[in-house]
């Protein structure tokens, strides 16, 4: 049995109230709570994303729900020092 590494999104779910947090913890991993801004990180498999959003927006505690935009993001940061260095360049030519 080889092991093998599920791809894991993070869904940021808005509530109510936090009564209902606990709920949550059927859908996914609880990552973490915000008490002043009454939001709840939840990670779930990337595959299940659309299928939970619709589920978690049907729910009465639950204002909206927002997908990270991680796995979207290009995370390569090869050549950007040189990038960088090129525009400050220009820009103090300009001066």
């Amino acid at each position: 049995m080889a092991f093998t590494i599920q791809p894991r999104q993070s869904l940021i779910v808005y509530t109510y109230s936090l009564k209902q947090t606990r709920q949550l913890k059927r859908y996914g991993t609880v990552m973490y709570v915000s008490k002043k801004m009454r939001y709840v990180v939840l990670y779930v498999n990337r595959e299940d994303v659309t299928k939970l959003t619709n589920q978690l927006t049907h729910l009465r505690f639950v204002k909206r729900v927002v997908a990270s935009s991680r796995p979207t993001i290009n995370e390569t940061f090869n050549g950007v020092a040189a990038e960088m260095v090129t525009t400050t360049e220009t820009e103090d030519d300009d001066e």
